[in-house]
C-alpha cells in the first residue's frame, strides 16, 4: 500500500486532473490510503454525500438561487431538487 498522500500533492494532482470522474477518483484513492488497514464502509454513500452537498452548492451558485433553473441544469425535478437542498441543510 502506498502512503497517504501529502495536502500539497493532492492539491497538485485535483489542478491536473484533466475530468470530473479524475478528480473524485484521486480523492476516493486518498481517502482510502488514509483508512490504512481499516476497511472502508459505506464507500457509496460517502462518496454520493460527499459530491452531492457541492454539486448542489454550484448549481444553485450558477443558478443565481433560481431552484428552477438548477433543476433544469442538473436534470432533476425542482421538488427533487428542494428534497435534496434541504437534506443538506442548504436552504
Amino acid at each position: 500500500m502506498k502512503a497517504p498522500a501529502k495536502p500539497a500533492k493532492a492539491a497538485q494532482q485535483f489542478r491536473q486532473a484533466s475530468c470530473l470522474a479524475d478528480a473524485v477518483r484521486i480523492a476516493v484513492e486518498d481517502y482510502l490510503d488514509h483508512l490504512g488497514d481499516e476497511p472502508p464502509r459505506d464507500l457509496h454513500a460517502k462518496v454520493l454525500d460527499e459530491v452531492e452537498r457541492p454539486l448542489l452548492q454550484a448549481a444553485m451558485a450558477k443558478a443565481a438561487d433560481n431552484q428552477s433553473h438548477a433543476a433544469t441544469m442538473l436534470g432533476i425535478s425542482r421538488s427533487t431538487l428542494r428534497k435534496k437542498l434541504l437534506r443538506y441543510q442548504l436552504l
